[in-house]
């Protein structure tokens, strides 16, 4: 049998906890009354209002515009009137700017029909990316437009689309490569003609036989351009991120600080994939996008597709409410998620999931010294130094922990899983970027 690709250094095989949802067909949450939409959901300069309060607006209609810097449109998810301009929750940011949107449960959802998008240029097919306001909804949330427009002096021979989805608990990737198969990999095409590239690698890992199957089916039946393979990964996270999946696909290293066009690659979420389909395809922008909420904590799990500007509260409703056990709820995935305080906060095009924890799922130990032991080195796939960056936040030196890589961490958490002594090493290493910036 041949070995199954991965990435050489580090990892760690944290239990999956797919099994509460991976099942689990996506249901379109019902619109609730209210939207909160917060105006910068990505890489760079935040949204500014095009809209005023009492202004009312179409499902699909562009409400916030970058006017400078790196960004992409803001759309209405929803037809509705603007109540105003306030201020949201936020996981990472405390609080930040936002529209509130109050949905007219009258209007006619929005209609989408096919074009024929073989007919567009690059330029055409950036432009139409560019317009639907489409981000990286996997994880960081760059702007596409920049992604697919790689400088000249960094030409691009490959596309990855990035199937892994190897954090725990989530499976909003999954059910898509199940149910949009065909979408996803006519998304690859769109993009291998903007690169003008034909090489196309679809990265799953090997606990999702059946997206393996679907995807394989459907890069089989397409007509488009390009030789779109299938790979099937080992199972050890963090095998979804990009510099890990481009080494595991590739055999090619992304230099420290650099992007993966430095080593000829463009990585693309399956979820953004099939967003660049419904964009440049039906010409419908992204707003709504399906998430995962799991954990023992809610009463009934699900893969939902929601607007953007859901709020948690929203969430916890339409599933029935939360359980007497509940210890803690996390945006994202409990390796590299956010634990927050409040259910007000809003579903942004990048949250993958959110997770309602008990007890049970969650380690409260109070952590200790460190005892030196080296498993947050062995475990790191960057090959840095957690617990050199601990000692020194501790120490009040978070100046001085550069030269351990503290900035080339991509804080994926595998040094905290490890740890014998619950150190809290990842957030030690996010307040050591906080200082030394500052």
């Amino acid at each position: 049998m041949t070995a199954l690709l991965t990435f050489p250094k580090g990892g760690v095989h944290p239990p999956a906890a797919k099994e509460l949802t991976a099942s689990l067909a996506i249901e379109v949450m019902p619109v609730p009354d209210e939207l909160e939409i917060i105006l910068g959901q990505h890489i760079g300069a935040p949204c500014t209002p095009t809209v005023a309060a009492k202004d009312e607006v179409k499902e699909g209609q562009v409400i916030g515009e970058v006017v400078k810097g790196l960004g992409v449109p803001l759309h209405a998810p929803v037809t509705g009137v603007v109540k105003g301009l306030g201020q949201s929750a936020h996981p990472m940011r405390v609080s930040v700017p936002s529209l509130l949107l109050a949905t007219n449960h009258e209007a006619a959802p929005a209609s989408y029909s096919r074009r024929d998008w073989r007919q567009f240029g690059k330029d055409e097919l950036l432009k139409m990316v560019h317009r639907a306001g489409i981000i990286g909804i996997g994880g960081a949330g760059f702007p596409s437009h920049v992604k697919l427009n790689p400088p000249p002096d960094n030409p691009v021979d490959t596309l990855i689309i990035n199937g892994a989805e190897c954090e725990p608990y989530i499976t909003a990737d999954h059910r898509q490569m199940l149910e949009a198969s065909a979408e996803i990999v006519e998304g690859a095409q769109i993009i291998l003609k903007i690169l003008g590239i034909e090489n196309c690698w679809i990265g799953i890992e090997n606990n999702k036989p059946d997206a393996i199957a679907a995807m394989g089916k459907a890069a089989r039946e397409s007509s488009g351009p390009g030789r779109i393979t299938v790979a099937p990964l080992k199972v050890k996270y963090p095998q979804g991120s990009e510099k890990q999946l481009i080494h595991a696909l590739t055999g090619r290293k992304v230099p420290a600080f650099a992007l993966p066009s430095a080593v000829g690659v463009v990585v693309h979420n399956v979820g953004t994939t099939k967003a660049i389909h419904d964009a440049v395809a039906l010409g419908k922008p992204l707003y709504e996008k399906v998430l995962t909420v799991s954990g023992r904590g809610i009463a009934r799990p699900a893969n939902l597709l929601v607007k953007v500007g859901t709020r948690v509260s929203d969430l916890v409703a339409y599933l029935g409410g939360v359980k007497p056990e509940l210890a803690k709820v996390v945006m994202g995935g409990p390796m590299m998620g956010f634990a927050v305080s409040t259910l007000e906060v809003p579903v942004t095009k990048t949250t993958s999931s959110v997770l309602f924890l008990t007890e049970d799922e969650i380690d409260t130990t109070p952590h200790s010294p460190c005892i030196r032991c080296g498993w947050c080195l062995e475990a790191c796939p960057m090959g840095l130094e957690p617990k050199e960056v601990a000692i020194h936040v501790e120490a009040g030196r978070a100046q001085d922990t550069a030269k351990f890589g503290v900035f080339e961490c991509f804080e994926c958490g595998c040094c905290a899983y490890v740890c014998p002594a619950k150190r809290p090493l990842v957030q030690f290493i996010r307040l050591a970027k906080m200082k030394a910036k500052k």
